[in-house]
């Protein structure tokens, strides 16, 4: 007979996963910079083999380094979905000039559209929908097209704080979606409560927008880290279950995990097989290394990385 019986302690990625939370973690993306890509020594230590990383183009960043980053991914085995924002970009020839690069150097197949995050175009482009009218995808073969979402509204589409541009916007990429090959998803922005991204899923759907929904998840961060980034970013409703947690002396210190979230919209897509959100889309703003361990130690198998 034992005289002390002390808890054998658990090693990372061996902790039981939530089941609902393992299939609502299948085929999980993320998002990188080269910036922070530089700072991962080996991806294949931290992410699921065939992971789809996206690569968000700040202004201001070399096309050089993008395709560099999308090269080194690629090489890697990840199949990489490059930011093109138009407003960066400055005509016609240079968005052809970025796909030739990413494919010949990467083999991209695949792009995230979006308006960008410049209030002024710095050329001819000022929507994603423009860029898709160049038909320039189409014709370099893209099989999958991914446009942005905004479950809380964005101020810089209705600054009313209405969904009206925003809803009309999606119904005509939705429109372009059944006229066209290319595979297409919403790529949201980042939330941090369940209960107005289901609502916001939900209306989707009664406005006939089938577009699959990739949804936005912050990863692991310091609290001051989320905050800062959600008031960048136009986070709307959902910043009080941030400001709530300030203001709790116990979790103020502590880091921010997407447990609870991520656990709540798990559990509605398992009772709900066909609610529109198909996939999870994390952006790791407390590091890559960070988020993929945090998907590692609650997604069981379905975040299992390719080196494991």
């Amino acid at each position: 007979m034992a005289l002390l019986n002390f808890k054998k302690k658990e090693t990372p990625g061996t902790t039981p996963s939530n089941p609902q939370v393992e299939a609502f973690l299948q085929d999980y993306s993320i998002e990188v910079m080269p910036r922070t890509a530089e700072k991962v020594e080996n991806f294949r230590d931290l992410l699921p083999e065939g992971t789809r990383v996206y690569i968000a183009h700040i202004e201001g960043t070399p096309i050089e380094e993008m395709v560099a980053t999308a090269k080194r991914l690629h090489a890697d085995g990840f199949p990489v979905m490059p930011h093109f924002p138009a407003r960066i970009i400055r005509d016609k020839a240079t968005l052809a000039d970025w796909i030739a690069r990413y494919q010949g150097e990467a083999d991209v197949k695949q792009a995230l559209l979006l308006a960008g995050g410049v209030a002024t175009p710095q050329g001819d482009f000022d929507s994603s929908m423009q860029l898709m009218e160049t038909g320039l995808f189409d014709e370099a073969g893209f099989e999958r097209l991914h446009v942005a979402g905004h479950p809380e509204g964005n101020r810089d589409i209705d600054a009313d704080g209405s969904m009206t541009n925003v809803t009309a916007a999606l119904k005509w990429k939705n429109d372009f979606q059944s006229r066209t090959d290319a595979k297409m998803a919403l790529a949201t922005q980042f939330a941090f409560d369940a209960k107005p991204i289901i609502k916001w899923a939900d209306d989707l759907s009664a406005d006939g927008i089938t577009l699959p929904v990739h949804i936005g998840i912050a990863g692991p961060a310091k609290l001051q880290t989320l905050i800062k980034f959600a008031i960048a970013c136009g986070v709307g409703p959902s910043l009080k279950v941030l400001q709530k947690r300030a203001m709790d002396v116990t979790k103020l210190l502590l880091p921010y995990e997407p447990t609870d979230v991520v656990a709540e919209l798990a559990a509605h897509k398992a009772a709900n097989p066909d609610f529109n959100i198909t996939n999870v889309h994390f952006f790791p703003l407390g590091g890559i290394k960070t988020n993929a361990t945090w998907a590692i130690n609650n997604g069981g198998a379905a975040a299992a990385p390719a080196n494991a």
